[in-house]
């Protein structure tokens, strides 16, 4: 069973992960609008993974006999300078996150709570995996500046992904 502390953290990181999908999903918009299928494409899968994280979060909790409140989804941008700077977003977003999954892991450990811990080692690998995916990318924007082919390139790259 989830101290009430715990419990309540696993919710607002719930939240927090819909919240995130919502903002790639306002990501995507920016880059359906501005006709980048392939960074589209990107988004898209980016925002089924960040619900796939929730609702990781959302079973285990009722697997510990805990429950689940869902707070109001906050309004999310779709209006971004370009490709750079919505990855940019992205990072800083990430980054967020992995405090707060940081957080909840210092919060387990200090309750000896042996079974989120477990479950927070895959998240923490998990933000390790996300942080590098965009850095990589923002590199590659960087050394492509406003060059119409390389942005063509990348956005056929990013469409590739798996």
């Amino acid at each position: 069973m989830l101290s009430k502390q715990m419990q309540q953290a696993l919710v607002e990181q719930i939240n927090k992960e819909f919240h995130s999908a919502y903002i790639y999903l306002g990501m995507e918009a920016y880059f359906e609008n501005e006709n980048y299928k392939g960074m589209s494409a990107w988004m898209n899968k980016q925002v089924k993974e960040e619900i796939s994280h929730a609702m990781k979060f959302f079973r285990y909790v009722y697997e510990r006999s805990g429950e689940v409140s869902l707070d109001t989804i906050e309004k999310v941008s779709v209006d971004y300078k370009n490709p750079l700077d919505v990855f940019k977003a992205g990072l800083e977003h990430e980054k967020f996150i992995t405090s707060s999954i940081h957080g909840l892991y210092d919060l387990a450990l200090a309750e000896k709570d042996y079974g989120t811990q477990e479950l927070l080692r895959w998240y923490i690998s998990e933000q390790v995996e996300e942080e590098a995916n965009f850095e990589y990318i923002i590199a590659m924007l960087e050394k492509s500046g406003d060059n119409p082919g390389g942005l063509m390139i990348l956005d056929e790259k990013l469409g590739a992904r798996e």
